[in-house]
């Protein structure tokens, strides 16, 4: 499967030309998000991503350190996130999604931020957090090019980029009956290269698609194929550059 070079590298610089449609946006699947969040149970489990947890501890970064999660859902990544002593945004056009999110957070005892909003349209500021978290985070091209761009300029010199998602693989996967979880269409799926596109001049600490067992509550369980990616920022000042 594609992947990335072993070590750190530099993603390639690509012009940013995409734009959103404004009939285009997330809110077009909040009835949709807000139905299956309404149920009793947590459709994702409480537990976080197991590649979030992979990368969290390669990273290292500081307690303290600021976090965002994108299209957070129930909270399960941010509010681990905010165990491990982040400052932690979350953001979902999900009301229900945010509501959980809050309680699992009020269970777990942390503080945890969240907004009801439409992440493409959302203000993530500029360069105001450490670390960004994109899990399973499944929208349009267009969107989706927008909300790495937002996501590029909110990151701190230093911080990191870290997203899992499904590619379109895990169509065939489903189709196969071994697996169940992602969108229905290919362009609602990720890329290893339209990745590295995206976050063109970031250092490549990890980038690679694969199948693995994605185990994650009711709606996600079996085999998935998915790309996984950790960019990081560069430093405001090179070294040798003082």
């Amino acid at each position: 499967p594609p992947s990335a070079s072993p070590g750190p590298s530099r993603a390639p610089r690509t012009p940013w030309r995409l734009t959103v449609p404004q009939h285009l946006t997330t809110s077009l699947g909040r009835d949709m998000w807000d139905s299956k969040y309404s149920r009793p149970s947590f459709v994702y489990g409480k537990r976080p991503n197991d590649f979030l947890v992979e990368a969290v501890q390669r990273l290292g970064l500081p307690a303290g350190a600021s976090a965002l999660g994108i299209c957070c859902g129930e909270g399960r990544n941010e509010v681990w996130l905010a165990e491990q002593g982040f400052a932690v945004t979350a953001v979902d056009s999900s009301a229900e999604g945010v509501r959980k999110a809050q309680a699992l957070a009020a269970e777990r005892g942390v503080a945890l931020s969240a907004a009801v909003a439409d992440v493409v349209e959302h203000d993530m500021g500029t360069e105001r957090f450490d670390l960004i978290v994109s899990v399973f985070a499944h929208m349009p091209p267009p969107q989706r090019a927008a909300v790495h761009r937002k996501a590029l300029a909110a990151l701190r010199p230093g911080g990191a980029f870290v997203l899992e998602g499904y590619t379109p693989a895990q169509l065939a996967v489903k189709g196969e009956g071994r697996g169940v979880g992602g969108p229905p269409t290919e362009e609602l799926l990720f890329s290893l290269g339209e990745l590295l596109e995206h976050f063109g001049g970031l250092e490549v600490l990890h980038g690679e698609e694969l199948e693995r067992d994605v185990n994650e509550g009711e709606l996600h369980t079996g085999r998935g194929a998915v790309v996984q990616l950790i960019v990081r920022k560069p430093d405001a000042t090179p070294p040798g550059e003082l």
